[in-house]
């Protein structure tokens, strides 16, 4: 697979504790340059972003996040608020308690509503794979589609593993048709990428890919 077709799938990502604006403004220059799908940034600077990079990008944030137990009046706030500041993409973290009580439907209405707060922007369901058993990730897919998101999304990045293959698999196999596929956590290499691409996921989450696509370019323009 070509190196600008895998970074056309990629969500450049920085969501560090840490991140100030020089970190978020190199990511959206890099973003920018490489051609990837997205930024993925903190809420608080998707205003700052998109003044800056007006439409020459879809700047994506997070809601929920990481641990997806804010209330889900808090999330649509959050949402309404993202949007109002410029935000394409919106990621959320569904409220994991509810599906270890088996109560699928209350993450389903959660959904429903952060997808009318969206305003027809694209919404990514977060359902963190690491912590669910294999049944309430199944469940989960059919709940993401239920609620009209378009995307379920395997990590944030911040629990105690991110995407396998096993899930990308499971996912692709248990999704409705609508309903697009986002690996994110770990993917540390471009031939992971790659992987996840052809068991059917459409979106990378990753801080790493813009990375080793850079340093295969230097290492290419120091041979010659």
């Amino acid at each position: 697979m070509e190196r600008k077709e895998i970074l056309g799938h990629v969500d450049h990502t920085q969501l560090s504790q840490t991140a100030d604006w020089a970190s978020i403004k190199s990511l959206c220059d890099e973003a920018i340059y490489y051609g990837t799908a997205s930024v993925c940034i903190p809420p608080c600077f998707v205003k700052q972003a998109k003044d800056y990079v007006k439409d020459q990008m879809k700047v994506c944030t997070v809601i929920g996040f990481p641990n997806g137990y804010h209330t889900t009046a808090v999330k649509v706030f959050e949402t309404e608020q993202a949007v109002r500041d410029g935000a394409d993409e919106i990621d959320m973290v569904i409220r994991i308690g509810w599906v270890k009580e088996g109560r699928f439907d209350l993450a389903e209405e959660e959904i429903r509503q952060v997808r009318k707060a969206c305003e027809g922007k694209i919404l990514k369901v977060i359902i963190e794979t690491c912590l669910l058993t294999r049944e309430e990730k199944i469940h989960m897919c059919q709940a993401v589609g239920n609620a009209g998101a378009d995307y379920i999304k395997t990590s944030t990045g911040f629990s105690k593993a991110g995407a396998t293959f096993e899930d990308i698999a499971l996912f692709a196999e248990h999704v409705s048709g609508k309903v697009k596929i986002k690996a994110a956590g770990g993917i540390s290499s471009l031939e992971d990428a790659e992987r996840f691409l052809s068991l059917g996921a459409d979106r990378l989450g990753t801080s790493r890919i813009v990375k080793l696509v850079k340093e295969e370019q230097a290492g290419g323009s120091q041979a010659t």
